[in-house]
C-alpha cells in the first residue's frame, strides 16, 4: 500500500504540474452503501474511492467520503462548498441510493430512515437541486455525475403510507435541466433503475466514467459518448446513460496532447518520468485484490505496458473466487496481446485430437471447466474465448501459434477434466461462437486414485 501511495503521489504531482496552474479543481465525492435501515449497497464506497484516484491524479482537490450519515455529509458540502467558490472546474460525483418525489432529486444518507413524503422534505434526505446551486453555483464549469438510479427500496414504504393521496415516487432519479457551464449525467435514463455491479467492483457507470473522462486528451462530451456505449454494451443494452449538457465550451480533465489529436497546447509530462512513474505505480498494484486499484492504472495508462496483465487480473477478481492456483509465466511474446487468432491460423498448429484435449484439460486446470471431448465444439470455442479475455489476448474463440505457446506455458494445479468423447470427428468445430458463460457441465475423471490423477496433470503439462 505505501507504494501505492508514493505511486500516486508522484503521479499527481507531474500530472498537475502540467494542468493545475492553469485552473483550480475542486471534486465531491461520496459513496453511501452501508445503510442502516434497509439492506446495503455492496459497491459504492469503492466506486467513491475510485473516482477520488482518478481525479486526484489528473489535478483535482478531492472532497471525499463514504457511508455518510446526514450530520457528515453537510459537513462535507459545506467544505466543497467553500473550496468550490472561484473553482475552474467543479465536479460532483455520488454513488449510492437516490430517490424522486413529484419530480424532485433527494440523495440518502446511510441513516436515512424515510417512510413518508413528510421525512425526505424535514431533512432525511438531500435535495440534488439546492446542493448544486449552494455548493457549486461560482463555478466556471460544473460536472455532475450521479451514479444514485439502483432500485430503491424507500420508494415502497413511501407509497404505501400515502396510498390515500396522489404521489409520484420513483426508484431512480428524475429528470433534471443543466444551466450555463453545466453538465450532468445520469447512471440510466430518468425514472429507470441501473445496475450497481458485480459486489467488490465498480458499477457499469463509475467503470466507464473511470475509464473515458480523464483520458488524455479527449474532450468530455466526447468522453460522455464513449460512457453511454461502454455502459450500454457491458449491460446488454439493459442500461443506457443519460445527460444534459449546456457546456458552452470544451473541457478537457487531462488535456494532454495526443498524436493526431487537436489538442490543447498543454506541456506533456516526459516520456522517461512518466514511464518511471508507471513502473512504480504497477509495482504497487500489480498483487492487488481490489479492481479499483487496477482500474486506477488503466485509466492512467490506457496503453500502458501492464494493460493487458491489469486486464486479466481485474477478470480474475470479477469472475470470483477461483479453485485454481496458477503460475503466469514471464516472457510472453508481446505479439499474442495483439495477433488475432482465426481458424487458419488454428488449423496451422496441426493439433491432433489428442492434442485438443490437451488444450481442453489445461483450459479446465485453469478455472476455464470444458469436457476434454477432442472436439473443438461451440462450448469450447465459447471457453477460449473467456481464457483469451482473461490474459488480454485478442477474444475470438481460435488459437493461434502463439496462443497455444502462451497456453502451455502456464502452470496449473486442480481437477482435471474428464474422459474422452468416443465421438470418431477429428475435425474442429465451426460453429457460431458466443462470448458469454461456461462450457456446460463440469467433469471430473474417475479411478485411478492419487498416483493416476498426479501423473495425468504432469503427462500433460510435459507432453
Amino acid at each position: 500500500m505505501r507504494f501505492l501511495i508514493a505511486a500516486l503521489s508522484i503521479a499527481g504531482l507531474l500530472v498537475s504540474a502540467t494542468v493545475a496552474k492553469a485552473d483550480k479543481r475542486v471534486a465531491f465525492v461520496v459513496g453511501n452503501g452501508a445503510y442502516k435501515n434497509v439492506a446495503a449497497l455492496p459497491n459504492p464506497a469503492i466506486d467513491a474511492k475510485s473516482m477520488a484516484t482518478v481525479l486526484r491524479n489528473v489535478g483535482f482537490d478531492v472532497v471525499e467520503g463514504t457511508n455518510l450519515t446526514r450530520d457528515k455529509m453537510t459537513e462535507r458540502l459545506l467544505e466543497f462548498g467553500k473550496k468550490a467558490e472561484g473553482a475552474d472546474v467543479a465536479l460532483f460525483f455520488y454513488a449510492g441510493h437516490g430517490i424522486a418525489i413529484n419530480g424532485t432529486n433527494y440523495l440518502l444518507p446511510v441513516d436515512a430512515d424515510i417512510k413518508s413524503e413528510m421525512d425526505v422534505k424535514l431533512g432525511s434526505a438531500i435535495n440534488i437541486d439546492l446542493t448544486l446551486e449552494q455548493t457549486m453555483a461560482d463555478a466556471k464549469v460544473k460536472l455532475v455525475f450521479l451514479d444514485a438510479c439502483r432500485d430503491n427500496p424507500f420508494a415502497s414504504k413511501i407509497k404505501s403510507n400515502n396510498a390515500t393521496r396522489s404521489l409520484s415516487v420513483q426508484s431512480g432519479l428524475a429528470e433534471m435541466k443543466s444551466g450555463e457551464g453545466t453538465l450532468i449525467a445520469f447512471a440510466t435514463g430518468p425514472g429507470q433503475t441501473a445496475l450497481d455491479g458485480q459486489e467488490g467492483t465498480n458499477s457499469p457507470f463509475t467503470r466507464a466514467l473511470m475509464a473515458n473522462i480523464t483520458a488524455p486528451g479527449v474532450e468530455i462530451q466526447q468522453a460522455m459518448t464513449k460512457v453511454r456505449a461502454q455502459v450500454n454494451e457491458e449491460t446488454s443494452k439493459n442500461q443506457l446513460p443519460w445527460g444534459h449538457t449546456n457546456l458552452i465550451g470544451s473541457v478537457y480533465l487531462n488535456p494532454a496532447p495526443v498524436a493526431g489529436a487537436d489538442a490543447p497546447n498543454t506541456p506533456a509530462v516526459t516520456a522517461g518520468a512518466a514511464s518511471e512513474v508507471e513502473l512504480e505505480f504497477w509495482r504497487s498494484i500489480k498483487e492487488s485484490n481490489k479492481p479499483e486499484e487496477l482500474n486506477a492504472y488503466l485509466t492512467n495508462y490506457p496503453n500502458g505496458t501492464f494493460k493487458p496483465l491489469a486486464l486479466a487480473r481485474i477478470a480474475e477478481l470479477q469472475n470470483g473466487p477461483s479453485t485454481t492456483t496458477r503460475n503466469l509465466t514471464t516472457g510472453i511474446d508481446p505479439a499474442t496481446f495483439t495477433a488475432a487468432a482465426d481458424q487458419t491460423s488454428e488449423d496451422q498448429i496441426g493439433l491432433d485430437r489428442s492434442q485438443r484435449r490437451d488444450v481442453q484439460r489445461r483450459l479446465t486446470g485453469l478455472g476455464f471447466d470444458v469436457k476434454a471431448s477432442g472436439k473443438f465444439d461451440e462450448a469450447t470455442r465459447t471457453v477460449i474465448s473467456r481464457w483469451q479475455a482473461a490474459r488480454g489476448y485478442p477474444q475470438t474463440g481460435f488459437l493461434n501459434t502463439l496462443e497455444h505457446k502462451a497456453l502451455v506455458s502456464e502452470i496449473a494445479s486442480t481437477k482435471v477434466a474428464s474422459a474422452d468423447d468416443d465421438s470418431s470427428d477429428d475435425e474442429p468445430s465451426r460453429h457460431s461462437r458466443h462470448s458469454g458463460g461456461g462450457g456446460g457441465r463440469r467433469y471430473h475423471r474417475g479411478g485411478g486414485g492419487p498416483g493416476g490423477f498426479f501423473g495425468h496433470v504432469m503427462g500433460g503439462l510435459f507432453r
